[in-house]
């Protein structure tokens, strides 16, 4: 195991060897729907960079499972990716696309929540841990690489655990976005005091009551929508290239994941036809709470200049998120296709726990439906 993590650092050290910084030009830069003037704007699209969550490889956390890997490295960077798109909805959600990080500032405290959600413990609701678990209920074994139709399935799960986000997950089958079943996703209806779970209930009512709403309408959940694409067969088809630059200047934008086969990357923007990416493959060791209950930040934001990739060097299976409240900009299909399976909400399955900490053995995966990979094809 040493010998594998050394090959995989002598390797990272090399890549950053190859970090090239921005080109003096004119053109505007979009990062995850905000443009940047390179050429006047160069240090506030940094900052706007490094404002987002960095997950990458970890060492000497806990072994997955009790007894599975303590490090990520070699086959995790498809789910740090996952985890950085995840928490860039989260930020959105509770702090919005404009607040920025800054280096040693103290942060609000909806920040370092969002962040714990994500370290390196079973009890961490999208942490390594539930996520390479929760993926043995999608046929892969722990310490296996995903992709990204995998991550979406997985995360869409685990997002039923997460009460505090309370996000609905959403993920397109067969080039095909149903406001039907979104609906059903999004809309809360008022619950009696049975059957509500609290902590849900008092969140959303808490919510209306500021927005002047009445405790017995209707709420819209946020939705966190992923769109899983094919645009080519063995490479990407240059026909989709403007249309797939496009998303990345849409203010609801989440990036994409994607990059070539067995190599992840976490796409948040893009400058003529190069990708701006995040890049996990970097292997650090295992950060923890700190007494005070907060968490050292420093090297969970890259603090360098981003990689970057021709598009057409993209792999052409990749997913696209969307956080939105309004769907119009899609072509979407109203009603659910009558030739599908009837659609059913998923739901968090009984356990006697709560929370992430449901999955301490791979034996409770039980109550989810095993559901293949797929592909989806544009045309």
């Amino acid at each position: 195991m040493e010998s594998v993590l050394s090959k995989c650092e002598n390797q990272i050290t090399i890549f950053t060897d190859y970090l090239e910084e921005f080109p003096d030009t004119d053109e505007l830069v979009w990062i995850l729907g905000k443009q940047h003037l390179l050429k006047t704007e160069k240090s506030k699209l940094l900052s706007d960079i490094s404002a987002r969550l960095w997950f990458t490889y970890r060492r000497k956390f806990s072994p997955i499972g009790g007894t599975g890997p303590s490090s990520d490295a070699g086959w995790g960077c498809m789910l740090r990716c996952g985890q950085m798109m995840l928490a860039q909805a989260l930020i959105c959600r509770h702090l919005g696309r404009d607040w920025n990080w800054e280096k040693q500032k103290e942060q609000p405290k909806e920040y370092q929540r969002i962040l714990q959600c994500f370290l390196d413990r079973k009890d961490c609701c999208y942490s390594i841990h539930q996520m390479a678990q929760m993926g043995v209920g999608e046929g892969k074994s722990i310490g296996e690489w995903f992709g990204p139709n995998t991550v979406a399935q997985v995360l869409k799960k685990l997002a039923l655990f997460d009460e505090w986000n309370s996000l609905a997950v959403y993920v397109s089958m067969d080039n095909t976005v149903v406001i039907e079943d979104i609906k059903k996703m999004c809309c809360v209806l008022p619950l009696s005091v049975d059957t509500a779970d609290e902590s849900i209930s008092d969140s959303l009512t808490a919510s209306n009551h500021n927005k002047g709403i009445s405790a017995f309408s209707p709420v819209w959940k946020p939705l966190l929508l992923i769109v899983p694409l094919r645009l080519g067969i063995n490479q990407i088809n240059p026909v989709y290239v403007d249309a797939f630059k496009e998303c990345f200047k849409m203010p609801q934008s989440l990036g994409a994941l994607g990059g070539k086969p067995n190599n992840a990357y976490y796409f948040i923007g893009f400058l003529g036809d190069e990708l701006i990416f995040l890049d996990p493959h970097t292997t650090q060791t295992f950060v923890d709470t700190e007494e005070n209950g907060t968490v050292d930040d420093q090297t969970f934001h890259c603090q360098q200049s981003p990689q970057r990739m021709n598009i057409l060097n993209l792999d052409p299976s990749v997913a696209l998120e969307i956080l939105k409240e309004n769907l119009r900009m899609f072509e979407l299909v109203q009603k659910h296709p009558s030739h599908w399976p009837p659609f059913v909400p998923p739901a968090k399955p009984e356990v006697t726990t709560t929370g992430a900490e449901f999955i301490d053995s791979t034996e409770q995966l039980e109550d989810f439906d095993l559901e293949e990979d797929f592909e989806i094809l544009s045309v």
